[in-house]
């Protein structure tokens, strides 16, 4: 039975008071434990009847003098059920968030936070992993409150804990170590930073002892095959390197003048060989496989985040950096040794030297700071000819190559291959876009001595490639993508024009199956090469391709490569690109071209596909406007089905609403024929009450303004969407002026009919604007109403009674 409503826990003497419709009783700390523990415990229900009660009665005991207490006593009780202690510590964690501050409604008492507090840190002997982990973050959460001030015993405590013998506690304690510091690391304020700067200056070198001591124990005992132990020691090596990590980034303001910061981070480097060396020596299978490796990504964390918070202090060690990731990434010391993550992270180094903003001089040389030269002298020594080519070529023909899995990825879903390949931050993580992105940064950087390498390549590949040697294929494709990656800095050096005409065209005539990469690779190189040099002449031949590849029944496998080309070809229209669009050079491959594109739209799965298709066809429409009219019947059939069926994908219909929005200005006032599907649309695009407004207002406005501007007449149906306006008004948000366009569309198109529905949610909606907006939106406004007075002057002045006084008092009174 779930306790009465309105129980609370007194903190005197131990003793805890329970109220309901009963006369007061008292109990002290274990009976009201009793009572918490109960309604926990149903809590943990999965059925909700016995759930949903017992949750509003713990809701209710948030606020309650004792309830935490009560907590803290059941979820440190190992007697007790695994998920009724756990449920407890969530409880208590979520406290700490909501009554913990002193300003907070309902706070606890200072009373009653220093016994929480030093109930805390009594035991670190929790046995259950999830549970200590929970209770660890909530004593971070507490210290990032209290401490040092009011909880200056919690370092001291942590401090002696971690050097005790018994295992469990030892980890315990430096568990909540890590999560303390981490807590702390990340307080911005000043007056915060200096007291973690004072804590790092105090414990740096007990924990750099900690951390040697249990790394050289795991190192011993993973030597002499005690697997359990070497397990146990480095699982402390992982908790005291996460502390350090966080001290040494975060815990001085010169780190380059400590000592003994330096001298760990120059440790980072012996620790990093020997834990590879280990790596190499046991087997796939060893217990301590996974934790190894990420001990060893997270030394390189210690680097990278290091380097990106102190670039000069980082300096010393820019060329032992180099050294090392150079040479287990580039050579045969990485062979047996660097797994995939590892090399991710090493090019992810070099990439931040290279591209550190910090270590680049200015123009004139006597402008850079004395640390930049200083940088600067060593990154170019060290990035000599041989080097440089050697990371190049490693790149091109080692890194860039296609894997037997990806090949077979692509056979089996060459879709969500293409799709998979593309965007956001995956070279930070992804060993593909991470080789991509470190090459483009260093060819960038060095361009002038990578050129002639690159050209070398392209050079041997001249002529088509023999479609039964499958490594000349897979280098040949490994060329062409540094070809295209590389694309701005070859401007000067490569004659693309002619090389399209001379082979890559070619090479798209190819049908031989094993070919496909090469197909594939080609028409990706173009797309990354149009916005670069490409005469417009040549543009029929690249359509006559295209519409090949869109017939190929791997077609599927070019969808995004060729997608991004047709935008190239739409999108840069400006009289002075070379590659203007002509719409005239398009005109006889738009039916074809516009048929294949509805049919891979309707044949696709992936929404970021679809969303893609969209994209060009909107382009396609946009540029040949009226001329696009034979043709889009049957996307005009299947855009409500699309429509439905993307509900759950809120970017997909914003790809929809810009199909729309072209496609209405395409087919101007034939566009009538579509309201039954369109106005639906609009109503709920513009409506704020409705959840997808948020990402389809945008898109949804401009698609009413164009539907308006189109429109032979004002039907009852577009007269009834003017209801969302209102709403729309209140928001002011950056999407006003199109609303204006809108309120003047209407105007122009229909006034009286117009106002005679609207004049009085028109004038209110513009009374309670003009108090709260910049002079800017008022003359916006004014504008409006000086329409509605053009247009139609007999009800014109009737409408914006309200309103008129006030706009001329403002001009009599000079505002």
């Amino acid at each position: 039975m779930v306790p009465a409503r309105g129980a609370s826990f007194g903190r005197g003497g131990g003793r805890v008071t329970c109220s309901g419709s009963d006369p007061t009783i008292f109990m002290d700390l274990n009976s009201a434990s009793t009572v918490v523990l109960q309604v926990l415990t149903q809590a943990t229900s999965q059925d909700t009847a016995v759930l949903k009660p017992a949750e509003e009665q713990l809701k209710q005991w948030e606020i309650q003098p004792g309830f935490y207490s009560v907590l803290l006593n059941i979820f440190t009780n190992h007697t007790l059920d695994v998920n009724v202690r756990w449920l407890a510590v969530l409880y208590f964690k979520n406290g700490i968030d909501r009554y913990w501050r002193r300003v907070a409604p309902h706070a606890l008492s200072e009373e009653e936070k220093s016994t929480l507090r030093a109930g805390l840190i009594t035991n670190f002997n929790e046995p259950v992993n999830q549970i200590a982990t929970q209770i660890s973050v909530l004593i971070a959460k507490v210290a990032r409150l209290d401490c040092p001030r009011q909880w200056p015993e919690l370092i001291p405590t942590l401090l002696e804990s971690v050097k005790v013998q018994d295992d469990l506690r030892q980890h315990r304690a430096l568990l909540t170590f890590y999560h303390v510091t981490k807590t702390l690391a990340s307080k911005r304020l000043a007056a915060d930073r200096k007291l973690f700067y004072d804590l790092a200056s105090g414990i740096y070198s007990f924990a750099c002892s900690l951390w040697n001591h249990h790394t050289d124990t795991f190192l011993q005992q993973i030597f002499t095959g005690d697997e359990a132990a070497a397990t146990s020691s480095l699982e402390r090596t992982l908790l005291s390197l996460k502390v350090l990590r966080k001290l040494t980034v975060h815990g001085f303001v010169e780190p380059h003048r400590n000592v003994e910061v330096m001298g760990f981070l120059h440790a980072v480097f012996e620790r990093l060989k020997q834990f590879l060396e280990c790596s190499r020596s046991i087997g796939t299978e060893n217990v301590c496989r996974d934790r190894l490796e990420k001990t060893i990504i997270l030394f390189t964390k210690v680097l990278l985040d290091f380097l990106d918070q102190h670039p000069f202090s980082f300096t010393p060690m820019i060329q032992r950096s180099l050294e090392f990731a150079v040479s287990y990434v580039f050579t045969e010391a990485g062979e047996g040794v660097a797994f995939e993550r590892f090399i991710v992270q090493c090019m992810n180094l070099i990439k931040m030297i290279v591209k550190n903003y910090a270590y680049k001089p200015s123009k004139r040389f006597e402008d850079s700071s004395p640390e930049t030269l200083e940088a600067h002298k060593i990154k170019t020594s060290f990035f000599t000819y041989p080097t440089l080519m050697e990371i190049c070529r490693r790149l091109v023909s080692h890194y860039f190559l296609l894997t037997e899995e990806e090949l077979t990825m692509w056979e089996e879903d060459p879709e969500g291959f293409t799709v998979e390949e593309t965007g956001g931050d995956s070279w930070k993580y992804s060993l593909r876009p991470c080789t991509e992105v470190l090459f483009i940064d260093i060819f960038h950087e060095y361009n002038q001595t990578l050129t002639p390498v690159l050209l070398e390549m392209v050079h041997s590949l001249q002529g088509p490639t023999n479609v039964e040697d499958t490594n000349a294929l897979l280098i040949k494709d490994a060329v062409y993508n540094a070809v295209g990656l590389a694309a701005y800095e070859l401007f000067d050096s490569v004659d693309f024009d002619q090389w399209f005409k001379n082979q890559l065209l070619a090479e798209l005539q190819v049908s031989h199956n094993r070919y496909k990469p090469i197909r594939r690779r080609v028409i990706w190189l173009i797309g990354q090469w149009i916005s670069v040099k490409f005469k417009s002449d040549l543009r029929p031949m690249l359509y006559e391709a295209i519409r090949n590849l869109l017939q190929d029944q791997d077609l599927v496998v070019y969808i995004v490569i060729m997608l991004f080309n047709l935008q190239f070809f739409f999108n840069f229209c400006s009289p002075v690109d070379d590659f203007e669009f002509r719409t005239e050079q398009f005109l006889p491959y738009l039916e074809s071209m516009f048929t294949l594109l509805f049919q891979l739209l309707q044949e696709v799965t992936e929404c970021d596909t679809k969303m893609h298709v969209l994209h060009v066809l909107s382009c396609v429409i946009e540029r040949v406007n009226i001329q696009i009219r034979p043709y889009v019947g049957c996307l005009v059939q299947y855009l409500p089905l699309l429509w439905k069926q993307s509900e759950e994908h809120n970017m997909l219909r914003c790809a929809i609403l810009t199909t729309l929005i072209h496609l209405i200005q395409g087919l101007g006032a034939d566009s009538k024929n579509l309201y039954p599907f369109l106005l639906p649309i609009i109503q709920l695009s513009t409506d704020v009450s409705q959840p997808p407004h948020v990402y389809l207002l945008e898109d949804g406005l401009e698609l009413w303004l164009v539907t308006l501007e189109n429109s032979p007449c004002l039907t009852p149906e577009l007269l009834r969407i003017f209801q969302n306006m209102s709403a729309l008004l209140e928001l002011s948000s950056e999407n006003l002026r199109t609303c204006f366009k809108i309120i003047n569309a209407y105007i122009f198109l229909s006034s009286s009919e117009f106002l005679q529905v609207y004049s009085g949610d028109l004038c209110r909606s513009f009374c309670e604007l003009l108090k709260d907006i910049t002079t800017e939106g008022q003359v916006q406004v004014l504008k409006v109403v000086e329409n509605v007075l053009k247009v139609n002057p007999a009800l014109g002045p009737q409408m914006f009674q309200l309103l008129l006084p006030s706009v001329f008092r403002g001009i009599i009174d000079g505002e």
